[in-house]
């Protein structure tokens, strides 16, 4: 299998809001999605960008990304965050996973980042044996909190 590792792009943005959208459907949570094509274009290609991805493609199609931006902890400074990592689940088992996910640690080790971090529930076996081959550290006893646009708005 012939395969392309590369930086996103802006006419990327389709493709990979249709692998969040097959992400969220896997976590059981289709309907948290409601980012809109223009705002996750202008987030990550716009006047300020926040976000960058990795987006790994087979036959000029993309089957996997990695998205990640920089998170600052008042603990330990400048973090790398993981936000989205998946691999189109007919491409799974096949190395484009660890390939994206170990481009993105080469991304936190070169811009200096005081570390890395990420999300994965906990139900998420696949996952959670995935990360345990890199000796990740998998912390429990945080709760993961969030206020929505309407609740903001509605304060």
């Amino acid at each position: 299998m012939e395969f392309n590792i590369r930086f996103a792009t802006a006419q990327d943005c389709p493709r990979i809001l249709e692998l969040i959208n097959e992400l969220a459907v896997y976590e059981r949570a289709p309907e948290e999605v409601t980012v809109t094509l223009d705002h996750f274009i202008d987030a990550g290609f716009g006047k300020n960008p926040v976000w960058k991805a990795y987006v790994a493609e087979v036959d000029h199609t993309i089957v996997g990304f990695a998205l990640y931006y920089t998170r600052y902890s008042t603990w330990k400074g400048c973090r790398l965050y993981l936000e989205d990592f998946i691999v189109t689940e007919e491409f799974r088992g096949k190395g484009l996973g660890k390939i994206l996910f170990e481009k993105v640690i080469e991304e936190a080790k070169n811009g200096n980042y005081s570390g890395m971090v990420w999300q994965v529930l906990d139900w998420n076996e696949p996952a959670i044996n995935f990360y345990h081959k890199y000796k990740a550290h998998l912390e429990s006893g945080w709760i993961n909190a969030s206020l929505s646009k309407e609740q903001i708005k509605a304060f």
